[in-house]
């Protein structure tokens, strides 16, 4: 049985597979403790226990939950939080080998579009009821979480959600006549400025991009759904079900328009400078799509970076950003006196003054709306574009966003290395991508 679950591992299978493997039929595990429906008494003041907090590693966050778990222990100090953290790259293959142990983490921090993988495997306990009902969540959360709802459920919740904004180095602006307080608004501009800002060597060499270019990185999100509804195609059928992304012309249009940013405009390059956030702390793009959380780290790492944040640009009279997060939820190792400690942790991690700090230090805005309403957060004048995006950024339903981000890279580099047709190469992610909401949905 181990050999089965390494082997598994090794090939990259998901936590689904590994938990069947173990036996888990893929129901969702109820714990013996203070669960929902379960009326046994919550853990007494006086008992000392240890939970496990999992997280990939981010510089910025993995520092900041440092504090905040030092000070929720402070008012608990019965409960004692452990964090670890682990590489983007192994943390969900860290996870799978340890919740098929039956050990691992008692709450997990997840992209919510893995939610789905983890619920269907069983991975993860609903939310109780008395402290984050459904009702509640869609009253006081933002509304891109409720695309973490499963058959009228939560099992997790974000301390902080983040959108998509147009980052722009005032430097390179300037250098090159461009005034720097003026980003571009459209589409049509920002080719245009990207285009004048994009520098070669005499060898033809990439010195400076004019707009970052990596898939792995924003890139994606920001096809889909921004560009799709941009060029007038939705990205997914109402049900979930359906990938829409050829099923225009539009959507056509949108993956051309993508791929032509490096195929034909030539104003970035895949892996550049290491990769576009890199190239963008370093001084070498002018222009660079990222989420709010970039913040902390250019905070960070590039103190003295002359730049600005805007809303992304609009195309066709369009205005709209990419709405994603990170969500915690209660993993099935956490039963009884766990449990509870678990509940009152997430209730620590969503409360309005973590929330306040998480946006202030990381810059992810916090998931309750009280939060993006507030005025001191406002006149932020680069968290501010991210927080105005908030009423018309939607999120894109994922059953496993890994698989679903590959396909598209794929489709880009048949593109850009193999010359493929991208109306072929789009078509081709397209069935990739159908096949696995297909498996889902037959399961």
């Amino acid at each position: 049985m181990k050999k089965k679950i390494l082997s598994l591992i090794l090939v990259g299978l998901m936590v689904v597979s590994l938990l069947a493997a173990c036996g888990n039929n893929g129901g969702t595990q109820q714990p013996s403790g203070n669960t929902p429906g379960n009326s046994s008494a919550p853990s007494t003041s006086d008992e000392k226990v240890t939970i496990e907090y999992w997280q990939y590693f981010y510089e910025s966050k993995v520092n900041l939950m440092d504090e905040l778990i030092a000070d929720f222990q402070q008012k608990n100090p019965n409960i004692t939080v452990v964090q670890k953290h682990f590489p983007y790259d192994s943390y969900q293959q860290k996870v799978a080998a340890a919740i098929s142990a039956g050990t691992g983490p008692d709450i997990i921090n997840l992209y919510y579009g893995w939610v789905p993988k983890y619920v269907k495997s069983g991975t993860l306990q609903e939310l109780p009821a008395s402290s984050f009902s459904a009702e509640m969540i869609e009253k006081t959360f933002a509304p891109m979480v409720e695309v973490n709802k499963i058959d009228g459920k939560y099992y997790t919740i974000p301390t902080a959600v983040r959108t998509l904004g147009l980052f722009w180095n005032k430097d390179i602006f300037a250098a090159n006549g461009l005034d720097p307080e003026k980003p571009p608004k459209t589409l049509e501009e920002l080719v245009e400025y990207a285009k004048l800002l994009t520098k070669y060597d005499a060898n033809g060499n990439l010195e400076i991009e004019g707009l970052t270019f990596q898939p792995s990185g924003q890139l994606h999100a920001w096809f889909r759904p921004v560009l799709l509804k941009q060029f007038g195609q939705e990205p997914i059928s109402a049900d979930k079900r359906t990938v829409q992304w050829n099923a225009s012309e539009g959507g056509y249009k949108a993956f051309e328009f993508l791929v032509n940013l490096a195929k034909v405009d030539k104003v970035g390059e895949k892996d550049f400078y290491t990769d576009d956030a890199t190239a963008f702390i370093s001084g070498k793009a002018a222009l660079h799509i990222d989420g709010s959380y970039r913040l902390g780290s250019l905070k960070s790492q590039a103190p003295d970076l002359n730049y600005g944040v805007t809303v992304l640009p609009s195309y066709n009279g369009v205005e709209t950003s990419f709405g994603s997060f990170w969500t915690n939820g209660i993993t099935t190792n956490a039963t009884g006196a766990k449990y509870d400690a678990a509940v009152k942790f997430l209730e620590y991690l969503t409360s309005v003054e973590t929330m306040k700090t998480w946006t202030e230090k990381i810059g992810e805005i916090g998931a309750k709306n009280e939060i993006a309403n507030d005025p001191e957060l406002l006149k932020d004048e680069k968290l501010a574009p991210f927080i105005e995006q908030l009423p018309i950024a939607d999120s894109y339903f994922y059953v496993d966003e890994d698989a679903d981000r590959k396909a598209l890279m794929d489709a880009i580099d048949k593109v850009l290395l193999n010359d493929v047709d991208p109306r072929q190469a789009l078509d081709e992610a397209v069935k990739s991508v159908q096949s696995i909401l297909d498996d889902y949905w037959k399961n």
